[in-house]
């Protein structure tokens, strides 16, 4: 008769003893994990419950801004008419000295009724 021979599987994983902390460390990784998710929930829950219902439409928003510019204008365009001091340009505000001299300059440059220019007599 023939013997039969079969080999028997040798467990060759290392030495298991040096691993013996990996189980608990696993563990105490994933409860870390469900800690911190629960905690983000809640966050996220509180800040969900002050937003309110709903947003405005920036359109509308858009268009009550615009209305409120015309009627500014308008009022404006229908207030008293500006003073009697105001120069030609338009400026309420006090011409400088500079501006001033510009002007006389200006004003003596400028040609006469009877075609000669400036202070000459």
């Amino acid at each position: 008769m023939r013997s039969v021979s079969f080999v028997v599987a040798v467990n060759n994983f290392g030495d298991t003893r040096s691993g013996g902390l990996a189980g608990p460390m696993g563990l105490f990784i994933i409860l870390l994990m469900a800690i911190g998710t629960v905690l983000l929930i809640r966050n996220m829950n509180k800040r969900l419950r002050r937003l309110p219902d709903s947003f405005p439409d920036p359109a509308a928003t858009q268009r009550e801004a615009e209305i409120a510019r015309l009627d500014a204008d308008l009022r404006r365009a229908d207030a008293a008419p500006r003073g009697a001091g105001v120069d030609r340009d338009g400026s309420d505000a006090e011409p400088s000295a500079a501006e001033a001299e510009v002007k006389a300059v200006d004003k003596a440059d400028a040609p006469r009724a009877d075609g000669s220019r400036g202070e000459h007599a």
